[in-house]
């Protein structure tokens, strides 16, 4: 039963988990914000990243956390002792271009927060914590996303990073170098990864899925991250003049990309995939000047990573551009075994366990969404939570999710994190 002593400390709880989360998002919302779009431009290694990163040092040090950086320029702050076999949780700070406010930082503010929580309570870990920040997760700069992870785990070669460029010809190790980073150091980090012993990202949920659930459930965890990759296709024309060169003698490469972008729609759909073209680079890029070159970037997912490389290969048989691929991820199975603790811990929580001792229904969902959880997975066990987006609006400056719901997704993730370090 459950007495009025216990409500009253619930209540008080929640007051400070709602006070806690609204004092970090308030401190992070003006950090690269634009202030036409209000949406976020926190790409990696610039100045707005460098201020994010200050961020969640000042909160390390805040939280007497020990802070690491390591070779590839991943954050850690760590409750306990850095050794093998810790319980990491966190997300990324960076954006893609005019982003929102949640993806990727509520991750990370609601992991501190959640030792906060932990720590009013009197609850020490036995297991080491750290929360992590993952470097340019978004790919918005260079175009690899999870490169931060990737690097970490061995899944992106160095010196490919290295020499990945931006739109002003800038590579990823001179942005580095810029920002204080050696970029020589990049590459597999054998020692970082033994001391993750598990890793469960806490993310907005990109989608509706929960809001169409019954109950609409504010806290969900996932079971997979469907297959997903990047192509370029670079579409060659002629540069000539728009007013007076004839319709039949031009060479016009926006016409076959704009049936290419058709044809990847009809493909997707046919196929149960999405397929997206979001991102476009015109030469010369003048109103009165017929291109000479398009290049255009294909995102495109789907359930069975057969069925999205069928996509990409029928939009590229049809296609005259040259076509290369920049990035692929399988699909990812979250570690079972986590899962399934994870809904125990989550069901706790809630209340919701019922009288044999079982877990009641958590929703455990896929996502079409890439994660620094995915590519993790490959090395060690992970797993994620998901917190509700009552639109489902995500990349965008309309991205929002309740406090209440954040609130939510804080006692969740501390309860995941006492079951996994704390018992």
């Amino acid at each position: 039963m459950t007495g009025a002593g216990d409500i009253d400390r619930g209540r008080s709880e929640a007051g400070l988990v709602e006070a806690g989360l609204r004092e970090l998002l308030d401190s992070l919302h003006p950090i690269g914000r634009h202030p036409v779009t209000g949406g976020y431009r926190r790409y990696a290694w610039t100045p707005a990243d460098r201020e994010c990163r200050d961020w969640f040092h000042r909160q390390a040090r805040t939280r007497s956390l020990a802070y690491q950086v390591d070779r590839n320029g991943n954050q850690w702050a760590w409750w306990g002792e850095p050794r093998a076999g810790s319980v990491v949780t966190g997300s990324h700070l960076d954006s893609v271009p005019d982003g929102g406010a949640f993806d990727g930082p509520l991750g990370v503010v609601s992991s501190f927060v959640a030792i906060d929580l932990l720590r009013s309570r009197d609850i020490g870990p036995t297991r080491s914590v750290a929360v992590t920040n993952f470097a340019d997760e978004e790919g918005a700069r260079f175009g690899v996303a999870c490169a931060g992870s990737r690097l970490l785990t061995g899944a992106l070669d160095p010196d490919r990073a290295s020499g990945l460029t931006d739109a002003d010809g800038i590579t990823m190790a001179e942005a580095m170098r810029t920002a204080g980073h050696d970029p020589d150091r990049l590459g597999r980090d054998e020692e970082a990864l033994a001391r993750i012993g598990a890793f469960v990202e806490l993310h907005i949920e990109q989608g509706r899925a929960m809001v169409d659930l019954d109950g609409q459930p504010a806290v969900a965890v996932a079971s997979a991250i469907w297959p997903h990759g990047r192509w370029r296709f670079d579409f060659a024309g002629r540069a000539d003049h728009a007013g007076t060169t004839r319709l039949a003698d031009r060479r016009d490469p926006m016409l076959p990309y704009a049936r290419t972008v058709l044809a990847a729609r009809a493909e997707a759909d046919k196929r149960d995939c999405v397929a997206t073209f979001g991102r476009l680079r015109v030469e010369p890029n003048g109103t009165n000047a017929i291109p000479s070159l398009v290049t255009a970037w294909l995102d495109a997912r789907g359930p069975d990573a057969a069925d999205v490389e069928a996509l990409v290969a029928a939009v590229s048989d049809g296609s005259t551009a040259e076509v290369t691929r920049e990035s692929w991820t399988p699909a990812v199975d979250f570690d079972r075994a986590l899962r399934e603790r994870l809904v125990r811990a989550v069901a706790r929580y809630a209340g919701a366990v019922d009288a044999g001792g079982g877990a009641a229904a958590v929703p455990v969902l896929p996502t079409g969404a890439g994660h620094d959880a995915g590519i993790l997975a490959a090395e060690v066990p992970t797993g994620m939570l998901f917190v509700r987006n009552p639109t489902g609006v995500s990349h965008s400056p309309a991205e929002h999710t309740e406090l209440a719901d954040c609130a939510a997704g804080v006692e969740a993730l501390a309860a995941v994190v006492e079951e996994l370090a704390c018992r």
